[in-house]
């Protein structure tokens, strides 16, 4: 099993970026590169859950989101053909008083299969950086969709 933490501190606020995340709609896979759009499966939509099919080059995990806590948002991996276990993301958020917000990911990978297990150890060990790399892309891709043309502030999502 695997457990890579992430940390990225941005201009976006907790309900922004949980916008982000918890917007399956088209266009998804610009957000998120490991959520492909014609991989992803909504089976149920709620104020503040979800429980979706999403990945992209033959890596699938069925996730429920929970986002009923504003400064937590918790997936659990409840299928996979790679994951199982305890595999999720677990995001924390962190306003501070300068107006930035401090994002914590938490990533854990447990190999249900020889597959499985062979990514977790890769993602545990040198893989990091690739997940580094995604939810720095994620959360860049969040601030320039909520700027304001013309304007310096924010627009709330």
């Amino acid at each position: 099993m695997s457990t890579i933490r992430l940390h990225a501190t941005t201009t976006l606020t907790p309900e922004q970026y949980i916008a982000g995340l918890t917007d399956f709609g088209p266009g998804r896979s610009r957000f998120f590169g490991n959520s492909g759009d014609e991989d992803l499966r909504i089976h149920h939509l709620g104020l503040t859950d979800a429980d979706v099919t999403e990945g992209s080059r033959g890596i699938w995990e069925r996730l429920r989101y929970d986002w009923s806590n504003p400064n937590r948002v918790v997936l659990t991996t409840t299928d996979s053909n790679v994951w199982g276990g305890a595999s999720g993301h677990i995001y924390t958020f962190l306003r501070r008083t300068d107006g930035m917000t401090d994002i914590d990911v938490v990533v854990v990978r447990e190999g249900k299969n020889l597959k499985g297990w062979i990514l977790g150890l890769v993602l545990g060990s040198i893989g990091k950086g690739v997940l580094e790399r995604a939810f720095a892309n994620s959360v860049q891709a969040l601030e320039r969709r909520n700027v304001v043309p013309g304007r310096f502030d924010k627009v709330a999502v």
